[in-house]
């Protein structure tokens, strides 16, 4: 069974990351997608808000387990599930620069793993940070991420 790894924070997951993760699914049998615990960053919604989220995004499918990463290398998180590709997602050009980056580093620390790219398609404008600050404003987010990711987003700005 052919499988990837999609680690990111999801912070929350938007309409171009199912897109990406759809898309992965053609190339792919199963998908992990692993959401991080980002230390760097206040993350608006918890790691379980945040898998619950992806799990409603995505109903359940079985093809897709979603996990959490707390902490550690992501080669070694991919290696420890048996997995010797890293999905990731294009949005605009300016994501390439950085993506390859990352790419190169992974496969300098993990001989054997390798990166694919796959676009976000139609949502390549449409980031987790720029929908929370939509929302934080009262923009209305409907469309560019999935229903539940919506109505949270309400909930928590809520005026």
């Amino acid at each position: 069974m052919s499988s990837a790894v999609y680690a990111g924070s999801f912070d929350p997951i938007t309409n171009g990351h199912v897109a990406i993760i759809r898309s992965g699914l053609v190339a792919f049998d199963r998908i992990i997608v692993a959401v991080l615990t980002n230390t760097t960053k206040q993350p608006l919604f918890s790691v379980d808000e945040r898998v619950e989220m992806i799990r409603d995004a995505l109903d359940d499918d079985p093809r897709v387990e979603v996990d959490r990463f707390d902490h550690g290398l992501l080669t070694d998180y991919a290696r420890g599930k048996g997995v010797d590709v890293i999905l990731r997602g294009l949005r605009a050009a300016g994501d390439f620069e950085h993506e390859l980056q990352m790419a190169n580093m992974n496969r300098q620390l993990g001989p054997g793993i390798e990166t694919v790219f796959i676009s976000a398609g139609d949502y390549f404008f449409v980031s987790s940070t720029l929908v929370k600050e939509a929302a934080s404003l009262g923009g209305d987010v409907k469309g560019v991420v999935p229903a539940l990711v919506e109505k949270k987003l309400r909930d928590k700005f809520a005026r």
